[in-house]
C-alpha cells in the first residue's frame, strides 16, 4: 500500500474544523451556494474516512485533533510517529467492516439465488437473463459497448452509464471478474442482471466511499455490440 498518512492527516485537518470545542446547537439553514458547497465538502470529507466506523467517543478525540491543529494548540501526539498509524488503521477496521457487511449480503444472495431464472455459477455469481440477444457472444478478450446500472443490495445506485447518457466501452478481460464471466453470457442485443458477490466484484477493500469494502453488488447490464479491435498499422 503506497503511504499516504499524510494526505489523510490533512484530511482530517480540514474536516470539521473547531467542531470538538463548540456547544452542541441546532443547524442553521443552509442559504448560499457557498453554503452548500461547503456542506458538501464535509458530506465528501465524511465519506472518505467512513472505513473507521468512529464510534461517537472516537469521534470526539478526532474532533479534538482537529480542533489543536486549526487554533495552533500544542499537539498531545507526534504526528510523525502516530501519522504513518492511520493508513493501518485504516486497514485494521476495513477488514472488519468488510467482514461485516459480506455477512450481511449473505441473505441477499440467498435469497436471489432462488428467484425465478437465476443460474448461480461455480464462481457465486447469479445470473438472469432479462432480454435475450440475437447476436454474438463476446469472449474474455473482446471489447464490449454496454449500458449498465450498478446498485447495494440495499438499492443505492453507485453508478449508472443510463444518467450520464453514454455507453461504456472496455476490454472484457479488465473488468471485475464477475463481468467478465457475465457478460459471456450475453448476445449482443441481450441484457441481464448480474448478483456479485464481493469475492468477483472488488474484495474487501472495496472502492470508498462510494462501494464497501466486501460488498455485493447487482448490476443490469445491456450489451450493445462487440467493437471490432483498431486496425494494427504496418511498421513504415
Amino acid at each position: 500500500m503506497r503511504k499516504r498518512w499524510f494526505g489523510a492527516g490533512l484530511l482530517l485537518t480540514v474536516l470539521v474544523g473547531c467542531a470538538g470545542t463548540q456547544p452542541v446547537q441546532k443547524p442553521q439553514p443552509l442559504n448560499t451556494d457557498e453554503e452548500k458547497t461547503l456542506y458538501a465538502l464535509g458530506l465528501v470529507l465524511g465519506k472518505n474516512i467512513s472505513v473507521f466506523s468512529l464510534s461517537p467517543t472516537e469521534l470526539d478525540l478526532v474532533k479534538r485533533g482537529l480542533s489543536d491543529a486549526i487554533t495552533g494548540n500544542k499537539p498531545e501526539v507526534e504526528l510523525e510517529t502516530f501519522g504513518p498509524k492511520i493508513d493501518e488503521l485504516a486497514k485494521t477496521r476495513g477488514k472488519v467492516r468488510a467482514e461485516k457487511e459480506k455477512g450481511g449480503a449473505q441473505a441477499f444472495l440467498d435469497k436471489a439465488s432462488k428467484e425465478p431464472g437465476a443460474v448461480k455459477t461455480d464462481s457465486g455469481m447469479i445470473f438472469f437473463s432479462i432480454t435475450e440477444g440475437t447476436g454474438a457472444l463476446p469472449t474474455a478478450t473482446d471489447t464490449v459497448k454496454v449500458h449498465y446500472r450498478g446498485t447495494l443490495t440495499d438499492g443505492t445506485e453507485f453508478d449508472s452509464s443510463y444518467k450520464r447518457n453514454e455507453p461504456a466501452s472496455f476490454p472484457l478481460n479488465q473488468v471485475v471478474p464477475c463481468w467478465t464471466e457475465g457478460l459471456q453470457k450475453v448476445k449482443v442485443g441481450g441484457k441481464a442482471r448480474l448478483v456479485c458477490p464481493a469475492a468477483i466484484a472488488y474484495g474487501d477493500e472495496g472502492r470508498p466511499p462510494v462501494i464497501p469494502g466486501g460488498a455485493t453488488l447487482n448490476f443490469e447490464v445491456e450489451l450493445i455490440e462487440i467493437q471490432a479491435p483498431a486496425p494494427i498499422e504496418a511498421p513504415k
